[in-house]
């Protein structure tokens, strides 16, 4: 079973990558690895507003 998506963890981590990426310190293999953590992030953050977005339009739906 899939554990559910947790939307204010994954933008506090976005939050997080942006920061490092930010950093001069940050090396750029590491920048790498941050942006394709940062996709797999963003991605779970659409597909989880899009489920949102879909529940309330079948709600409202119901309602007329």
């Amino acid at each position: 079973m899939k554990p559910e998506f947790d939307y204010a963890a994954a933008i506090a981590e976005l939050e997080q990558i942006a920061s490092k990426v930010e950093d001069p310190e940050t090396r750029l293999d590491d920048i790498d690895a941050l942006v394709s953590r940062s996709k797999e992030l963003l991605k779970g953050c659409r597909d989880y507003l899009k489920g949102v977005k879909d529940k309330i339009d079948a709600l409202e739906k119901e309602d007329r």
